[in-house]
């Protein structure tokens, strides 16, 4: 049987991630913050992925976001070097 995923947060921990979810100006960290809250309230990664946020995930997006939290914290939330939108050049 799979080992269910658990984060267990700090009273400190806790108050950081929801102020960011409450008040972050960036979308994704909001939803990543919400995200991780859940399931430090005990729900599965899968059901929050499907379910418990605005737009569907796939469940391995939310294990990555645990264990970037747990390796980095805060910090390891953000968009890494590299990802997202590029800028278009036009000559």
């Amino acid at each position: 049987m799979p080992r269910t995923l658990q984060l267990d947060l700090t009273k400190e921990q806790r108050q950081e991630l929801e102020r960011m979810r409450d008040h972050h100006a960036r979308p994704h960290l909001r939803e990543k913050a919400a995200a991780l809250l859940k399931i430090a309230d005990g729900q599965n990664g899968l059901q929050v992925a499907r379910h418990g946020l605005l737009k569907a995930r796939d469940s391995d997006t939310i294990y990555r976001w645990v264990a970037r939290y747990q390796a980095e914290g805060v910090a390891g939330l953000g968009v890494r070097t590299g990802r997202g939108r590029k800028a278009s050049f036009s000559p």
